[in-house]
């Protein structure tokens, strides 16, 4: 199989034109990136009027797609951004015949920073050659591959007819144990070679043909069939489990990704079970930190495995997550006086390790306020009273985090004069 495609990337040349821009500027000072792969060589196929260029495709991450480059006169001008980094084919159109050009090419990154340029392709279309009528039928292109495994596309490739008078290709597929064929795509052009099928499911075999069309309406009969498979997702992950008793924070584990080229782990958000997940966050270790202000804050979380084409798998199933709640607020048992005293005694969490309580009270027209922090019993005696003087307290609990309850229901007494 290699060596197939190994003849099949030499033999056949050209484009797919969806993908790719035509422009012809000359570049700004570019970003030049020594890191970003290059594309080595390109192999020309020339026409009267256009030239077909064929390169080993750099499905690398780190680069978004190509810059063609043809030079005039002293300078090289780009003429088309290659849009896609699975494409390994384009035609440069409406040339003059028997004329030398010389391209280059560059690959760039989704921040447009560039490669450095290929070496010099130096070509020379051919004289001009008058296109006689078809005559009887057509034959069909002599060589076609599809190409497997690639992300959410399969591509086909074939070698260019021989014939000048070619108006465009059919591609036809046929799908899995079905008996009909249905056309999914035209490429325009005779030099054109190059088809890429996104129309597709995951994981699933597709078969594939290729029919001529001229420019007289001659219709060839069906190329060989060829056979294909799309990527399958990164295996679901398993294992997800969410807290729900830390302080102001969610931490998220899961079980490792089996999936050979995996990237990273991409974690999913939702307040409600029923609701669409939005993007949260991404990391490369098989846990997640979700930092909350609330306390008994829910959400609901997805958590799935992106491979280096960026494929993510399935996760159907949610994992529930909550912050942990504040305390419950203290309950007054009991409240009783003497001549000089307030007594309090209360019940509540069993979480909490101490109380603060909030004392008010109005004196000569003003409103008082204190606060007695650090008790550590549920009881509490005020000896700082006066008779005559009412009296409001309220009391919190706190936990061993240092969150606070909310306030417990007011509890007010007057100490009646003497």
């Amino acid at each position: 199989m290699k060596k197939l495609l190994w003849i099949a990337s030499l033999m056949v040349l050209s484009l797919m034109i969806t993908g790719c821009e035509k422009t012809l500027e000359t570049p700004k000072e570019p970003i030049v990136d020594a890191s970003l792969p290059r594309v080595e060589s390109i192999r020309t196929l020339p026409g009267s009027t256009d030239v077909g260029f064929e390169w080993t495709p750099i499905y690398s991450a780190q680069i978004e797609g190509y810059y063609l480059y043809r030079q005039s006169g002293n300078s090289m001008k780009k003429i088309a951004t290659i849009k896609d980094r699975y494409i390994s084919h384009y035609v440069d159109t409406e040339l003059n015949p028997n004329t030398s050009y010389t391209y280059q090419m560059s690959t760039y990154s989704p921040d447009k920073h560039e490669s450095g340029l290929s070496m010099m392709a130096n070509v020379t279309t051919l004289a001009p050659v008058a296109k006689a009528p078809t005559q009887g039928s057509v034959e069909p292109v002599s060589f076609i591959t599809a190409i497997s495994d690639l992300p959410a596309r399969i591509k086909i490739i074939w070698r260019p007819h021989g014939m000048e008078n070619v108006e465009y290709y059919i591609i036809e597929r046929n799908e899995y144990k079905s008996t009909s064929w249905d056309e999914v795509g035209k490429v325009k052009g005779r030099l054109n070679a190059e088809y890429i099928d996104q129309d597709i499911k995951d994981n699933y075999v597709y078969r594939y043909r290729v029919k001529v069309k001229t420019n007289d309406g001659v219709l060839s009969k069906p190329s060989d069939t060829v056979e294909a498979h799309s990527k399958a997702l990164p295996k679901a992950i398993t294992g997800v489990q969410a807290t729900s008793n830390l302080p102001k924070k969610i931490m998220l584990t899961w079980s490792p990704s089996t999936t050979s080229d995996f990237a990273y782990y991409k974690v999913y958000r939702s307040p409600t079970s029923s609701l669409f997940y939005s993007f949260y966050g991404k990391t490369v270790n098989t846990e997640f930190e979700d930092l909350i202000s609330e306390n008994g804050k829910t959400y609901y979380y997805r958590v799935v495995a992106v491979d280096v084409d960026g494929l993510e798998s399935k996760q159907e199933g949610t994992v529930t997550g909550m912050t942990l709640s504040a305390l419950k607020s203290p309950v007054v048992r009991s409240v009783k006086h003497d001549s000089g005293s307030i007594y309090i005694t209360w019940g509540g969490d069993d979480n909490a390790i101490k109380y603060t309580i909030t004392k008010e009270f109005e004196l000569s027209g003003k409103t008082q306020k204190q606060s007695f922090t650090g008790i550590f019993e549920s009881n509490f005696i005020d000896q700082d009273t006066r008779p005559g003087v009412e009296y409001k307290y309220k009391i919190i609990a706190i936990d061993k985090y240092g969150i606070a309850s909310d306030p417990s229901d007011s509890v007010v007494i007057k100490i009646p004069k003497e």
